[in-house]
């Protein structure tokens, strides 16, 4: 079996030494002979790095690293063209004066390899200018390289520097537009689109491919990718991990699969598929390498759970751009890969997409993320306390399921106590608050632990709570929340409503499940019935 390429961003090494490759070529063939100027946001960790090395390698004549792909014999390998490739991860950006200094540098390293001399005063021009002397040098026009072109904006949010950064690096890509004569190629990738950087405007040939969905598949592996290139690979493990291929390769989608750009073609995260193989262990590889705090506390804080648990329509105009001092959160969480597109469809002239989660290692990591936020219970034990409440539903064990809630809740801040208010009508609206929150948190326990969550789900007799479904089994939920009411009386109305509105009528082919949780103030009790159920 050929290496696995884990940490590899170097095509040219990638190539040389017996790596994986799983050929993209098709996707590049088609990119570099429809476009000139381009720009392509994906998430971190996705293999924007390997695509911008295979470009640099392609464009420099490395004919015998493409042996075997599908481009190597539709290449014209005759002619070879400058290339100037800039990441801006390995360049300092501290602040703008440091910037100037680190791009400078970098940019004079460039001229010596090509034994040229740069002598403009500042690094923007001295940008210009090597693009020029390049040109004239080889008598062939330049190709521009950019990764993670928006590295320093990020880095800066919040900061002092921020407008200072901006203001580089405007100066610094305007460059491109003044120097358009000289250029071959040019290929952008970030995370983000950023509205303040005037690349954006002042191109107006910049082609985003984000959402084109000619290249839904340009980075990550398609499930004819897996199971084609790494055969060997997923045998070896449904051997060690005592699974048929079938079920191995279903719990691996489930688990890995479900980045979409065009709501079609799903593709599977590289950084998450190659540590698995090698480990042979499920895992949350790409959520645990650098899931911000910030996100899971801004999460919390404005609310946003359910944009995680439901599904989220947003046009076209959200993933234009954003104002990283003033972010959105639908687009940020799109462009940092927490949301991707499950469907595109159109309304009047217009594009609408339909955004979830995904795929179960981000969905889980997620929910155990804002649950522990939520309830400051320790993350290291929330799965262990959660598959044993999960197995207490399924026997119907009352009592020890009742004692895991209680041990769960029992450090929620003290602001979802009952309200203490003397005006009936704010106690009300804090009851109401407080119930929303308390159903989101058990929203989120649930869906973290595999159930299938239809939130508020419509029936011919009312909107139930929830229904979990899970390996033919349903539990109908239904919950209440009330500062004054006792346990008891709760729980009764709960489980009568469940009965009164016949909510698991239409799960009567698989087992069915009552369960009825209960609020009052700081006190959570729960009833579970199995019953045989007729219509």
């Amino acid at each position: 079996m050929k290496k696995l390429p884990i940490g590899i961003q170097s095509f040219e090494d990638l190539r040389s030494n017996g790596y994986l490759y799983v050929d993209k070529t098709e996707d590049i063939y088609r990119l570099v002979t429809s476009s000139k100027i381009v720009f392509l946001s994906r998430p971190r960790r996705f293999g924007k790095s390997l695509l911008v090395s295979t470009l640099g390698e392609l464009y420099k004549g490395n004919q015998s690293l493409f042996e075997g792909l599908y481009i190597y014999d539709k290449w014209d390998w005759t002619h070879q063209y400058p290339v100037i490739r800039i990441d801006w991860t390995n360049i300092e950006h501290r602040s703008s004066e440091v910037m100037e200094q680190s791009m400078s540098t970098f940019l004079q390293q460039e001229a010596n390899f090509h034994e040229l001399t740069l002598v403009s005063k500042y690094s923007a021009d001295c940008f210009a200018e090597l693009i020029t002397l390049l040109h004239r040098k080889t008598g062939q026009k330049v190709v521009v390289l950019i990764d993670e072109y928006d590295s320093p904006i990020l880095d800066s949010v919040g900061k002092p520097e921020a407008e200072g950064v901006r203001e580089f690096l405007q100066s610094f890509y305007k460059r491109l537009k003044a120097t358009d004569d000289h250029l071959k190629f040019v290929f952008m990738t970030g995370i983000t689109k950023v509205a303040k950087v005037s690349i954006f405007s002042a191109l107006n040939n910049l082609e985003d491919i984000t959402l084109d969905e000619k290249y839904a598949s340009i980075c990550g592996y398609t499930q004819e990718e897996l199971e084609r290139d790494f055969s060997e690979y997923i045998d070896d493990t449904a051997v060690h991990l005592e699974m048929t291929r079938e079920d191995l390769l279903a719990n691996i989608r489930r688990m890995y699969d479900g980045y979409s750009w065009d709501g079609t073609t799903s593709v599977y995260n590289p950084f998450s598929t190659l540590p698995f193989f090698k480990m042979k262990v499920f895992s949350n590889y790409w959520f645990e390498t650098g899931t911000p705090t910030f996100l899971i506390n801004r999460l919390k804080k404005h609310g946003l759970a359910k944009t995680i648990l439901e599904p989220i329509v947003a046009s076209q105009t959200a993933f234009d751009s954003y104002d990283p001092e003033a972010l959105d959160d639908v687009p940020l969480l799109f462009q940092t890969g927490y949301l991707t597109v499950k469907n595109k469809q159109r309304v009047g002239i217009s594009s609408q997409y339909t955004l979830e989660v995904p795929n179960m290692e981000v969905k889980e990591s997620l929910m155990e993320h804002l649950l522990s936020a939520y309830t400051n219970y320790p993350r290291s034990t929330m799965s262990v306390l959660g598959r044993e409440m999960l197995q207490q539903i399924l026997v119907c064990d009352e009592e020890g399921f009742t004692n895991n809630m209680r041990k769960m809740f029992a450090d929620v801040p003290y602001t979802l106590q009952a309200s203490k208010s003397r005006n009936k009508a704010k106690a009300e609206a804090e009851n109401l608050e407080n119930e929303a929150r308390y159903h989101i948190i058990f929203q989120l326990w649930m869906t973290m632990l595999g159930f299938n969550i239809q939130s508020e789900k419509i029936t011919n007799r009312g909107r139930m709570d929830a229904v979990l479904l899970q390996d033919g089994v349903a539990v109908v939920v239904e919950l209440k929340y009330h500062a004054k009411k006792k346990l008891k009386t709760l729980l009764k109305q709960a489980i009568a409503q469940i009965y009164d509105k016949r909510y698991y009528e239409q799960f009567l082919d698989r087992k069915v499940i009552l369960l009825g949780i209960a609020f009052s103030g700081k006190e959570v009790g729960c009833r579970i019935e199995c019953r045989n159920l007729e219509i």
